[in-house]
């Protein structure tokens, strides 16, 4: 059940948040107690926001293991709110509801870097390389004295490594990724990791395989899973492509391009099965996913239906 359907806004949620972690983070203070309680007062909506928030910090103590420390020990105090204010809007029926979420929803949720659905970030890490997330990706960043490890949560990564005296690790649900220097993109699938050098060497070692790692060579890119890879390959032209904003093809097939297109459009896109293996190439802004349909129009014998903004079908040209 979500928190419109318990009685209270998102707005309240977060004022209810706010509130948990002030109290007990914020130590004995009469004015912090006597604000609250006018905050509780004000309103019955404030008041069923917060019996619902105490309930899930109960439910939390009760469930062991990492979604627990994450949600009750996070530090600084905005990761924790992120993550109380996350389980009080979805709504929590039990500990096992806790559970399931806990490699679906908390650790994006308080990942260091994130990017929103259908937007690219930038950022510069504090080793001098350069970390650029694609649409609706997360990552944690931790370097010590020893390693600099980033692991990647969700989505997918470019990332151009810094010289440094310490190795690199790019982790993943599959494996580890490791270079000195370079320029790497790495891509988590369902089940699988795509993995793409355009500069430098990567070794890739999948989880539970042992021996001598797959050596990367630039202008190489391959999938793995926790027990094998797949033989690297050429990149293609749409590798990295999306670090300067563009879906580039080379004789894709419309149902991969219409996949590709997807992952930056709010709704649904569907592609007639008559037409999923016509081949398109060219360049695309993803900036304008709308004018990327209307160009496939005239590339191809196609047609656009658009019953809804968020329901479109691509079809043969009748």
């Amino acid at each position: 059940m979500n928190a419109a359907a318990r009685g209270f806004s998102s707005h309240v949620a977060e004022q209810a948040v706010h509130w948990l972690v002030e109290l007990q983070e914020g130590g004995p203070d009469n004015h912090r107690q006597q604000a609250w309680q006018r905050w509780l007062e004000a309103d019955a909506e404030h008041r069923r926001a917060w019996e619902h928030i105490q309930q899930v910090n109960l439910r939390l103590r009760g469930v062991p293991g990492p979604l627990a420390h994450a949600t009750l020990k996070a530090a600084p105090s905005a990761a924790r709110r992120r993550a109380l204010k996350a389980l009080l809007l979805l709504g929590v029926a039990s500990a096992t509801g806790l559970g399931l979420r806990q490699q679906q929803l908390l650790p994006p949720l308080l990942a260091d870097y994130r990017s929103p659905f259908g937007e690219r970030r930038q950022m510069p890490l504090e080793d001098g390389s350069q970390l650029h997330l694609n649409t609706a990706s997360a990552v944690d960043v931790r370097f010590d004295g020893q390693r600099r490890l980033i692991h990647l949560l969700e989505g997918q990564l470019l990332l151009s490594v810094a010289p440094d005296s310490r190795p690199l690790y790019i982790t993943t649900g599959q494996g580890v990724i490791s270079a000195q220097q370079g320029r790497i993109d790495v891509r988590q699938l369902a089940g699988q990791t795509q993995a793409a050098v355009f500069e430098g060497v990567a070794n890739l070692s999948p989880q539970d395989l042992r021996g001598y790692p797959l050596v990367l060579q630039p202008g190489r890119q391959t999938r793995f899973g926790r027990q094998q890879w797949s033989p690297p390959v050429a990149t293609d032209a749409n590798s990295g492509a999306w670090v300067d904003g563009m879906l580039v093809a080379a004789g894709m097939r419309l149902g991969d391009f219409i996949g590709e297109l997807s992952r930056y459009r709010r709704g649904h896109v569907q592609c007639d099965p008559q037409v999923v293996d016509l081949r398109i190439s060219g360049s695309y802004p993803l900036d304008d996913t709308d004018r990327i349909l209307d160009l496939l129009t005239v590339a191809l014998p196609l047609q656009v239906k658009r019953r809804t903004r968020y329901w479109v079908s691509v079809e043969g040209r009748v």
